[in-house]
């Protein structure tokens, strides 16, 4: 009887907030997580209280709180990746880069969650600052849609160029990868720009006319820090991203009365929309 070998399991903290309504934040990224493969864990930022109508309630936990969750899970379970999404505050940003620091990891997925899909802000304005100083000089890949990508540079993006430069403004401050999103944008595909430091890629995918998008960007970096985890390079990762969104988008739930949730299980399972 031949002796089954073991595969080490790939391991994904996520640093975010929670969301009730379940489609973004710790939520999305622990489905995404579980659906991949990746052995999820998570140090809650804030609590929110939210659904697809929007965030009727945020409740920030304490820096020291979210400290000794990732060093909880740091100091016995162990990290292959980590993602940040809603850090809400300067104080919080400045504890998850020390802590991060301290353990040395190097595999950093940072989701600059700054607005959510309703208009509600999570990222308290001070905070950008140290965002930008203190947590991208750690960062592996940062991945703005285009409105927080013009929040973080200043730049107005209106064409592909625009997205070029303020990728590159980003790498300044520290990133090794760029991800620029491009559900934002106009016309009939969706174009996401990566930038290596030295060059552009694109990847594109079709338009989906739907209002069920919450969770999107949470859930496109979650499985960028799953494919970190694993050991997949950059490319191999956001192409596999790219993936797993468009089939969560075009496999809609049709969940809730405003901006419902994406399709976790529809890029592992194929096409299993619900009949309501």
């Amino acid at each position: 009887m031949q002796q089954k070998v073991n595969k080490p399991i790939a391991k994904a903290l996520t640093i975010a907030g929670s969301d009730s309504g379940g489609g973004a934040g710790i939520q999305a990224d622990l489905k995404t997580f579980q659906e991949l493969g990746v052995y999820g864990m998570s140090a809650l930022t804030a609590v929110t209280a939210q659904n697809t109508l929007g965030v009727q309630a945020v409740y920030p936990l304490s820096p020291e709180a979210v400290t000794a969750q990732i060093h909880s899970v740091g100091s016995d379970i162990g990290v292959d990746a980590v993602k940040t999404g809603m850090l809400f505050s300067s104080e919080i940003i400045l504890a998850v880069a020390e802590a991060i620091r301290d353990f040395g990891w190097s595999k950093l997925v940072v989701d600059p969650v700054m607005i959510a899909k309703g208009g509600s802000v999570l990222l308290q304005e001070e905070a950008i600052r140290a965002l930008t100083q203190k947590l991208l000089p750690l960062t592996t890949v940062v991945t703005p849609n285009i409105p927080e990508a013009e929040k973080l540079t200043g730049i107005v993006i209106h064409h592909i160029a625009d997205r070029q430069e303020a990728a590159k403004r980003l790498a300044d401050l520290g990133a090794k990868y760029v991800i620029i999103k491009g559900g934002h944008d106009s016309g009939t595909e969706a174009i996401d720009l990566l930038y290596d430091g030295s060059h552009f890629t694109e990847m594109a995918g079709k338009r989906v006319n739907t209002e069920h998008t919450h969770g999107t960007g949470c859930t496109f970096s979650a499985v960028l820090t799953a494919g970190l985890a694993e050991g997949m390079i950059m490319e191999n990762a956001m192409s596999r991203a790219k993936d797993f969104i468009q089939a969560a988008i075009e496999d809609g739930i049709q969940i809730g009365r405003g901006h419902g949730p994406t399709n976790h299980w529809a890029y592992g399972r194929g096409s299993m929309k619900v009949v309501t």
